[in-house]
């Protein structure tokens, strides 16, 4: 597949525009990047099933550059909770690489598409409605965090996120602030993207038809345009995310996850 000077717009004009969604929503950029690369993938000819997988793999890998970049201008507003960060972790590392290192490669990205759709337009349903919490829930003991850190990081490499999808609503709904929990997801996208990130490279390496350029499942030219461009955006959407309401916040959030999930909705029934 030639780098031809179009494609090299289209993946920074992404990379822009997911650091920024990043940086404000928490989600990693990854609700955005995999149904955009699997459109760009498809359209230069790749097999369809074969486009999901680099889309969700290429996808994951940028997380770990937007992540960082956005964490750091959420952690100068002392906005991230480290000590959720830390309980949430080890189960994300579990989870991951039991998604990464197994189920990734035993499914079909038919099957991957639908299931991204169905997660993404659960959660945005669920931040949509802006449902209260009961006041006296709190976040879970270490077991129960731990427990839940396994479910994020196994759904998040599964669907090519930071977790932002899942762990954004879960805070909310154990009474965490909207913006702490936005700041806490953020932080939360580096070691989910970095263990996943092992397993799509461990995976894929022998994989048949993906295209030059690849480090297993991972297409290195979208992951350098991408990555560079979206580490400029990040702080300007986690300085955004501070100025909006908590409302507006979730709706902005949950308009954006309903579109991609139709999109990968019908990438999923279509292939």
């Amino acid at each position: 597949m030639p780098i031809e000077p179009l494609l090299i717009v289209e993946l920074a004009a992404l990379g822009l525009c997911t650091g920024f969604l990043a940086g404000l929503l928490g989600v990693g950029g990854g609700m955005l990047m995999v149904p955009f690369i699997t459109l760009i993938m498809s359209a230069r000819g790749v097999d369809a099933d074969l486009a999901v997988k680099i889309a969700i793999a290429t996808s994951m890998a940028t997380i770990i550059f937007t992540s960082l970049s956005s964490v750091r201008a959420h952690h100068a507003r002392g906005a991230v909770d480290w000590s959720i960060v830390r309980r949430l972790a080890p189960g994300i590392v579990v989870g991951g690489l039991i998604a990464s290192l197994g189920v990734f490669a035993l499914l079909k990205g038919k099957t991957l598409a639908l299931g991204f759709a169905l997660f993404v337009g659960y959660s945005a349903t669920q931040m949509f409605l802006d449902k209260k919490p009961k006041p006296g829930r709190e976040m879970p003991g270490t077991a129960g965090q731990l427990a839940a850190g396994s479910v994020i990081g196994f759904l998040s490499g599964l669907v090519g996120a930071g977790g932002g999808f899942i762990s954004v609503p879960f805070m909310s709904w154990c009474n965490v602030a909207m913006h702490t929990a936005v700041a806490t997801s953020a932080a939360l996208g580096f070691p989910i993207a970095l263990v996943n990130v092992l397993g799509y490279i461990a995976t894929g390496t022998q994989v048949a038809g993906l295209p030059p350029l690849s480090l297993g499942y991972i297409w290195l030219p979208a992951l350098g345009v991408i990555a560079v461009c979206s580490v400029f955006t990040a702080p300007l959407g986690a300085r955004l995310a501070h100025q909006l309401p908590v409302k507006k916040l979730k709706r902005v959030f949950a308009t954006v996850l309903y579109l991609l999930a139709a999109y990968m909705l019908w990438k999923g029934l279509s292939g």
